[in-house]
């Protein structure tokens, strides 16, 4: 008998009695019955009239229902009135963050609430990351990773970040805190990307998708793990699927177009770098792509105009590196183009023998 059952069960011999029936919403909550929790919440409301404290059982059982939009207004209730316990604001700046109120959730979640709750920590490093806000979610995440060693969600938002900080000692750190979460199991695959293991990678990103299918970061890594092994078939899927998981994940969707280039689909592979742009016009490498893609279909005016606007945007640009060579070697020869696309793509960058296609594959992972 669960411990709701057992409340219930006193709960039916005195219905009226307001503490029981606290508890038993508590528990009936706890117990993911959000249905029973507001039938109870109802029964105390009626009894008691309004409080604070049927106020926050309110949002707990909203927030068990996902019904974030309840949730908040229920929270925000009682921050209104001065309730200003860490919990609550926690509560609310979750319910926010869910609703894609992200400006207000952040605002909510201060130093001070990062250092007490572990999971104000983690919410907030995840936002900051999520927003570009790298130096202050370096900050936050040396001070969790501090002072909360054990706490595996804190740890595995961290190793998260630290990837894209470019910081794989404290990945490599973070994610052996973290356990089975599925974030850390996919920054171990990422690491063992990056140390040439493909197939312990390969082993940690299908471990996270037979548990969460639609994870994103673990579709794209396995979809840029096909994509470093010039396995292009198989990488378009993958890919696809972790980018619109994603959304507005800029490398996802650049790394999908060059799969697709690769695969043979110059078509989809355009609209995958189209993608790209119209979340973000400035982004050098989606107008480099398609400047390849111009210069593969004979349009040598469309390339160099895309070229220029990448190399402006981005000296560094890979894509715009590519088509650059590509129009001062082919000097407009769409067959030299191709040929020079299929040697760039497969041609050792260094000494460790990385190609370009695994270039491109951390590039998509960490854009």
């Amino acid at each position: 008998m669960t411990e709701y059952d057992q409340l219930a069960g006193f709960l039916a011999v005195d219905p009226a009695n307001v503490a029981l029936l606290a508890d038993t919403a508590h528990a009936a909550i706890a117990a993911g019955r959000p249905a029973e929790a507001r039938a109870l919440i109802e029964r105390l409301r009626a009894i008691e009239g309004p409080s604070p404290a049927i106020e926050h059982l309110t949002g707990l059982a909203a927030m068990t229902e996902r019904d974030w939009a309840g949730a908040a207004t229920a929270f925000r209730t009682l921050t209104g009135a001065g309730v200003d316990a860490p919990g609550v604001r926690y509560n609310l700046a979750r319910s926010l963050a869910m609703q894609g109120e992200t400006d207000d959730a952040v605002a909510l979640l201060d130093d001070d609430l990062a250092a007490e709750l572990p999971q104000a920590a983690q919410l907030l490093i995840g936002l900051l990351h999520d927003r570009g806000d790298m130096d202050r979610a370096e900050t936050v995440a040396r001070m969790a990773f501090d002072r909360f060693p054990d706490h595996a969600g804190v740890n595995a938002t961290i190793s998260t970040l630290a990837i894209d900080l470019e910081d794989l000692d404290l990945a490599r750190a973070a994610a052996g805190r973290a356990g089975d979460h599925p974030e850390g199991l996919v920054t171990q695959a990422t690491l063992a990307m990056e140390a040439a293991d493909p197939a312990a990678a390969g082993a940690l990103f299908d471990r996270v998708l037979a548990v969460q299918p639609d994870h994103p970061r673990a579709r794209v890594g396995r979809g840029l793990l096909a994509l470093s092994g010039q396995d292009a078939a198989a990488a378009t899927a993958d890919l696809d699927r972790g980018a619109e998981g994603f959304g507005s994940h800029l490398g996802s969707w650049i790394a999908a177009g060059w799969a697709h280039l690769l695969a043979g689909d110059a078509a989809t592979a355009r609209s995958r770098f189209d993608r790209a742009l119209a979340i973000d016009d400035s982004f050098a490498e989606g107008h480099g792509s398609l400047a390849v893609l111009d210069l593969l279909a004979g349009d040598l005016d469309a390339a160099r105009r895309r070229t220029a606007v990448a190399l402006r945007l981005d000296r560094e640009s890979f894509a715009g590196g590519l088509a650059a060579a590509m129009l001062a070697a082919g000097d407009g020869d769409v067959a030299t183009a191709g040929r020079i696309v299929k040697l760039a793509l497969s041609t050792p960058l260094d000494d460790r023998g990385t190609t370009i296609a695994q270039a491109l594959a951390r590039m998509g992972g960490r854009g």
